[in-house]
């Protein structure tokens, strides 16, 4: 009777685990999507041209494709717990610093560093599933946390303008970044 209730637990709680999978990548998209909504209007105030916008986005997708590499060879040495709480850190702190930088330059970095911090979200996530789910149920539950992904691209042009308007835009990358360190309030104790 003991092994049926802890499978039971077990098995209820590893749909908490896919919730927060789920919520890290929303928190991951939403985060990426600030500095594209605000681009229009950061141009008129820092006075980027088209090409110095372009290579603000490079420097993104550039430390990402480096990331992805660098974090699963981490999450499969020191574990998926440290090294996701470790990539939300980083790149939480990574979309907050955007608020303190004002040239082009400084954006490009604070881009960078946030690609080298949220390219430990897939690695991690894909781990914590294999780790939590058994086969049968693994493509559902990358289903449900790579949802996250289109649900962070939709919450974010209807949350960014309104934070924007009411707060600035410092504001927005402020808060965006701190709603990670939120999660990580769940993630750790489980």
């Amino acid at each position: 009777m003991e092994t049926q209730e802890l499978s039971e637990k077990i098995g209820k709680y590893r749909w908490v685990i896919c919730a927060l999978l789920f919520f890290a990548t929303t928190i991951n998209y939403v985060d990426r999507q600030v500095l594209g909504i605000l681009a229009p209007d950061l141009q008129k105030a820092i006075g980027w041209t088209e090409v110095q916008y372009a290579r603000i986005v490079i420097a993104f997708q550039l430390a990402y494709a480096i990331g992805l590499v660098l974090f699963g060879r981490f999450i499969d040495v020191w574990g998926t717990k440290i090294c996701y709480s470790g990539a939300m850190i980083f790149w939480s702190i990574a979309a907050m610093a955007h608020a303190a930088v004002s040239s082009v330059a400084g954006f490009g970095l604070a881009r960078f560093f946030l690609g080298l911090g949220e390219s430990g979200n897939f690695p991690a996530a894909i781990k914590a599933t294999a780790e939590w789910f058994p086969k049968k149920e693994r493509a559902f539950a990358t289903g449900i946390f790579n949802s996250g992904a289109n649900i962070g691209a939709v919450v974010a042009p209807a949350v960014i303008p309104w934070l924007t308007i009411n707060y600035g835009w410092q504001a927005s990358f402020i808060v965006t970044g701190a709603i990670g360190f939120l999660w990580l309030f769940a993630w750790i104790p489980l």
